[in-house]
């Protein structure tokens, strides 16, 4: 998780000094020439050692790695952090400047790196190809099933489920400014660097900071304003076009650990940076969280979360999973190790968490996705704000940015259209949309009609005969009303009728990116327009 302090554990003292990047691209260029990529490593590893890594395991890599290739040899350096033979590493690397930079030591024969280097596959069209590096402590990747342990103070995580979640739902526009606040290692920024014009990069930890240089230095990236200090205090006054955060989100007694636990009491850390977001983003600028809420007892959570929207903004919020207290805190339990310990501590440990939730009266702790958007109408009181709370667990197809964008897109199409207006607009059936008919085998007539999204949030919505025949014809050629009155003649229906009682619905098809209105700007809703 990023945060007001990120990157990779160490469970033993840090190092003495980080790398410095004055020859990033000599080592980059010695990275790429041996293949030392996400698609090299597959290659290398093959998929169950390679999908083993991600698991924290490394056996499985280590007996790939025997040989005496550069590719073997800087697997075993910087992804699985094991002493190498001095010359094997000067047939990979620029030795003598990685020596002297500080991203290797050496101990008599052998040497060994001081920084997690871990290859990472940017978006399509990035630039190199998106072949990008993010550079961490030292420790967790490599350190087995069962949690990674205690974590020093000040010790930055590298990259994790949590950080390309969250660069998978940004939404990638050409933007002026876009902030990584709590930047960690720099994946967010380093995203944001190819396509925004100034990217700044914010932590309270100041180490942080330095290897979000090294990670942009290392892919090849323009380097980004770097400002230490606590969420937005480094940028007060400051606005921007995009704003990301993966904060410290645990909710946790005590808050002991700052790459996890955001210091505040209960959700107040996501609420604080969620509310204070809406005033540091320009006109139309989105700001993007992963986060933790409480489900606290006599209190609906999409209430929680409602009131957290600040002013003047459009909110699409959306819950991917729900764990009740007992499961939250053995999974942070077991993420700090404590699981390991002497069994009493544990225990004891175990009831502080549940004491702390009890004393909040929270009885589950959900987490997800929260978007914000900066609306000029809303904030003059021109327009309703659309607020969308919802519960989805499940499955999705990355990258969501896009997607994201689109539903804010149609909810400006959808306010600007009174009943008469929709009718007279035309529409297309989304591309990746698919009907399914389900009834029982032989029946006449299907029970009813599914329509299925096969990409992005994969919606399927359930539709009626006259919904399933107007959205089967809908391909920009005649207006919503004239495929009604079509409708209604051909299955003796009052037309009136169908015009007064089918807005509704279209409404809805529209809302969930089933069908997209004709004439708009070519791009808008995810799809490109028809002429």
């Amino acid at each position: 998780m990023a945060a007001v302090t990120m990157g990779s554990v160490s469970t033993t003292s840090l190092p003495p000094r980080l790398p410095v990047p004055a020859h990033a691209d000599r080592l980059r260029e010695a990275l790429l020439a041996a293949d030392y990529t996400a698609d090299g490593l597959l290659d290398l590893l093959g998929a169950p050692a390679y999908a083993a890594l991600a698991r924290s395991e490394t056996v499985p890599a280590l007996r790939a790695t025997r040989g005496d290739s550069p590719l073997e040899t800087l697997v075993r350096l910087f992804l699985l952090q094991r002493a190498v033979d001095h010359d094997k590493a000067a047939a990979a690397l620029p030795l003598a400047e990685a020596l002297a930079d500080g991203w290797v030591v050496r101990e008599d024969d052998a040497v060994l790196a001081t920084v997690d280097i871990r290859p990472y596959g940017g978006p399509d069209g990035a630039q190199d190809g998106g072949n990008w590096f993010i550079v961490s402590d030292l420790g967790c990747a490599v350190g087995g099933a069962g949690g990674i342990g205690k974590k020093a103070e000040g010790v930055v995580l590298g990259v994790g489920g949590a950080s390309t979640t969250l660069a998978g739902i940004t939404v990638r526009t050409p933007v002026s400014s876009a902030l990584d606040l709590g930047t960690g290692s720099g994946i967010q920024a380093l995203h944001a660097a190819q396509h925004a014009t100034l990217v700044t990069a914010t932590d309270l930890n100041g180490r942080a900071l330095d290897f979000t240089r090294l990670t942009l230095a290392l892919s090849g990236a323009r380097e980004a304003e770097l400002l230490e200090g606590s969420l937005f205090e480094p940028v007060d006054g400051d606005t921007y076009d995009l704003i990301v955060s993966n904060p410290p989100f645990v909710i946790s007694p005590g808050a002991t650990l700052t790459y996890r636990d955001g210091g505040m009491g209960g959700d107040d850390l996501c609420r604080t940076l969620v509310q204070q977001a809406g005033e540091r983003l320009n006109d139309g600028g989105y700001a993007q969280f992963l986060a933790n809420w409480q489900h606290v007892e006599g209190e609906e959570w999409q209430d929680r979360l409602r009131s957290w929207v600040p002013r003047g903004c459009d909110a699409w919020i959306v819950q991917r999973e729900v764990q009740d207290v007992t499961q939250y805190t053995e999974l942070w339990l077991r993420d700090s190790g404590d699981h390991r310990g002497d069994p009493d501590d544990y225990r004891l440990a175990y009831g502080r968490w549940l004491d702390e939730f009890e004393a909040r009266r929270t009885r589950a702790i959900g987490f997800g996705w929260i978007t914000i958007r900066r609306n000029a109408a809303v904030e003059a009181g021109t327009t309703e704000p659309s607020i969308l709370i919802e519960e989805w667990p499940h499955p999705v197809e990355q990258p969501l940015g896009d997607t994201i964008r689109a539903h804010f897109e149609r909810q400006d199409y959808l306010r600007s259209r009174d009943d008469a207006a929709l009718l007279a607009d035309r529409f297309t059936l989304a591309p990746e949309v698919m009907q399914e008919q389900v009834g029982l085998p032989g029946a006449e007539d299907p029970e009813h009609v599914v329509l299925r999204q096969n990409r992005g949030m994969r919606r399927a919505t359930k539709v009626d005969h006259v919904g399933a025949g107007f959205a089967g014809v809908c391909d920009g050629t005649l207006s919503a009303g004239r495929i009604l009155d079509a409708i209604g003649q051909l299955m003796g229906e009052d037309p009136v009728i169908l015009r007064d009682r089918t807005p509704q619905a279209i409404r809805l098809l529209v809302e969930e990116g089933f069908l997209l209105p004709v004439g708009q700007t070519p791009g808008e809703y995810g799809e490109e327009s028809p002429a």
